[in-house]
């Protein structure tokens, strides 16, 4: 077998004026975002505890005079935020109205803590906060996007249900844990607002807060430097608040109208039976639309998750409708990523669609996380970000590595490549369909670093298969900013 690779370059963005940079801040502070807003201010509100609350209003006012980067030595990673004047990278401002915060009483908050059981907590927590959303939102002070200030101690109670011990986990995209999620709750029932919400750690506005190592995220979670969380957090509000796409991957010359879509699996609350995860489309604007599939069979025991072919074939047919909703015509192409295999019949039901519409050029690619296999480099840096192996027609990928432009390995851990295995019926090279699974990986507005793991219909659809779980389907909105 004849194993080839290469390195491919860091994929460009396209940002305001049609200008194109492969570091999302840089290209923000050079040209502003690719859609600008319609006024000058985005108007947040906050809810959570008082102090948290006080911290954010300190920190957003020291955002907008700026924030230098903590490494001289790595300038590149640790840019300097610029502020909110003459060099605004958002062109607009943002502002906290008066009566636009609201904190719960520290006494429910401490009933909260104190109460045993995790998915009460979790449903107290959820209630009380929703509770304080739309009061703002029935007042004279509607904001654009709210923050939901999270203090430690409450983050410690309603986190932990997440990992409750009788939590399940399955391979192959059969759901994940069936424990209490707070934040997809939280998304959920906040869907009927007129505004969408972004969940801030204290950590995060309060450098002096540490958040206990057994409710974090992750081991490897590491708060940023002030400029740091002042690039993310304001990116994240300026999509949320405006609906406005910041950048998107840079369109390539003769690239066919395309759209992207990603499918995962997710279970209903309460139960063992499995759904489909919205496919989450985007289109190749950056758009993002939700959709939600039908009960999902199993080949065994609950796990290995697929879809019937009449399944697939109405999913495929309702990401098409709404591309043509939009662009008044039919994507000349279509890429659709999984992360569990493909079955026959899966393939026949989107092929279905395809075919229906008259969309010919089509690309059916399962997206593995974990392989045994890996690529090591010369000296004591990982491999680059970028590397690719053809592996007889699969491909290997990493999307996390060195990056020559840090100047340095940007995580803590050696980086695990994707492997990309394309169905026999899928139309492209697997080069050039890890080179666009590449470029997919930057479109993340909840972060302006470009080591990102997960191409964003994968990550997508995970991140709203959180929340649909928890929504009636009648209430199911197809805006993406509600479930990030």
């Amino acid at each position: 077998m004849k194993f080839e690779s290469k390195i491919f370059t860091e994929p460009e963005l396209e940002f305001g004026d049609k200008h194109h940079h492969p570091d999302p801040r840089l290209g923000l502070f050079e040209a502003g975002p690719l859609q600008t807003p319609l006024g000058d201010v985005i108007k947040i509100a906050v809810v959570g505890s008082a102090k948290p609350i006080e911290d954010t209003r300190e920190f957003l006012t020291a955002a907008s005079a700026g924030f230098a980067g903590k490494s001289e030595k790595h300038p590149n990673l640790h840019p300097d935020f610029p502020g909110l004047g003459n060099r605004n990278p958002f062109r607009c401002k943002f502002e906290i109205a008066d009566g636009a915060t609201s904190a719960i009483p520290q006494a429910r908050l401490d009933k909260i803590k104190q109460e045993p059981d995790h998915g009460k907590a979790v449903e107290m927590a959820v209630d009380e906060i929703v509770q304080q959303l739309q009061a703002i939102d029935e007042s004279s002070n509607r904001p654009d996007v709210a923050i939901v200030a999270l203090p430690v101690g409450l983050i410690e109670r309603v986190w932990n249900a997440k990992v409750d011990s009788k939590s399940t986990t399955e391979k192959e995209d059969s759901g994940g844990s069936d424990a209490p999620n707070f934040r997809g709750m939280l998304k959920a029932k906040a869907m009927s607002l007129s505004f969408p919400i972004q969940i801030v750690w204290e950590d995060v506005v309060d450098d002096s807060v540490v958040i206990p190592r057994k409710i974090k995220e992750s081991s490897a979670r590491k708060i940023q430097d002030q400029a740091g969380r002042s690039w993310n957090l304001l990116t994240t509000l300026y999509y949320k608040g405006t609906g406005r796409i910041p950048w998107r991957r840079m369109p390539q010359e003769g690239e066919f109208s395309a759209c992207y879509i990603g499918i995962s699996f997710y279970r209903e609350v309460g139960g063992q039976q499995l759904f489909t995860s919205a496919a989450q489309m985007f289109d190749e604007r950056g758009r993002g639309f939700i959709l939600k599939g039908r009960r999902a069979q199993t080949e065994s025991r609950g796990r290995h998750p697929y879809m019937t072919q009449d399944d697939a074939r109405d999913l495929i047919a309702d990401a098409l409708g709404a591309y043509k909703n939009h662009h008044m015509h039919h994507p000349a192409r279509v890429i659709v990523l999984k992360t569990s295999h493909f079955r026959d019949e899966e393939a026949d039901g989107i092929i279905d669609a395809l075919d229906a519409v008259g969309t010919e050029l089509r690309d059916l690619v399962w997206v593995q996380e974990s392989t045994s296999v890996k690529v090591l480099r010369d000296g004591n840096y990982p491999v680059m970000r970028g590397t690719f192996v053809d592996l007889d027609g699969k491909g290997l990928l990493y999307t996390n590595g060195s990056i020559p432009y840090y100047g340095t390995y940007p995580g803590m851990y050696d980086p695990r490549p994707l492997l990309l295995c394309p169905h026999k019926r899928s139309d492209s090279t697997i080069a050039q369909i890890a080179s666009e699974v590449l470029s997919l990986t930057k479109i993340n507005w909840n972060s302006t670093q470009m080591n990102q793991k997960l191409p964003i219909p994968i990550r997508a659809a995970r991140n709203v298969g959180e929340v649909l779980k928890y929504v009636a389907d009648g209430q199911v909105s197809t805006d993406y900013r509600r479930y990030i």
